[in-house]
């Protein structure tokens, strides 16, 4: 619980701190702009405060690791939901107006994850799982977020430490890929999730599991 208020207030103080100017450029997210994906986290925003509403009385039927699904391959940006970004954040005009929404679903959505009792259960995508199970699991989606939105920002500050070092330790569990300890967090992320082409010396100290990236998260 608390990890997802360090790394949901971090996101939303990076993204409040991006030059408007920033909001033009590409992120970390390929095929999407900075203003794309804080369009996508005002989304993700509404799905936290969907999901802590919606009770679920069945048993969990995955936990935060095994509520993401390894997709096949990268997105090629025909999803619907995915080409409905881009113009819904174009819409706003202003990076401003991006920033206010944000700010004011993001901030609801923060309260409201406070406020839930970690050991309820909530059914989102048809799953069902713990508060916790669920916060956990958006702790790998707000670092591998905030690594997009700075991608092309080198002097914003980075995620904190402990969320990258959590989401590191949730993607090598989703793929069963223990990366080398050579990896730091942050490398691990990226390359992992393919995020980053990985260097010729990661190449070797990956050995047969490079194979296996990148894992594609949905």
């Amino acid at each position: 619980m608390d990890l997802f208020a360090h790394s949901w207030t971090a996101l939303r103080t990076a993204v409040a701190e991006t030059p408007d100017e920033y909001f033009d450029r590409p992120s970390g997210c390929a095929g999407w702009l900075v203003r794309d994906l804080v369009c996508h986290l005002v989304i993700d925003a509404q799905d936290v405060l969907i999901t802590l509403v919606t009770p679920a009385d069945g048993e969990p039927t995955v936990d935060a690791v095994t509520y993401w699904d390894l997709l096949a391959g990268l997105p090629t940006g025909e999803d619907p939901l995915d080409a409905l970004i881009p113009r819904l954040a174009a819409a706003y005009g202003e990076p401003r107006w991006l920033k206010f929404h944000l700010d004011d679903v993001g901030c609801a959505a923060g309260r409201a994850a406070a406020l839930a009792d970690p050991a309820a259960r909530v059914s989102t995508q048809d799953k069902v799982l713990t508060v916790g199970d669920y916060l956990s699991a958006y702790v790998l989606e707000w670092t591998l977020h905030h690594l997009d939105l700075i991608a092309h920002l080198p002097s914003a500050a980075e995620p904190p430490a402990e969320s990258l070092a959590a989401a590191h330790a949730s993607l090598e569990k989703i793929g069963g890929i223990p990366f080398p300890a050579s990896f730091s967090d942050r490398d691990a992320l990226l390359v992992g999730t393919g995020r980053r082409t990985p260097t010729e010396a990661e190449k070797a100290a990956l050995g047969d599991l490079a194979a296996r990236l990148p894992l594609v998260l949905g």
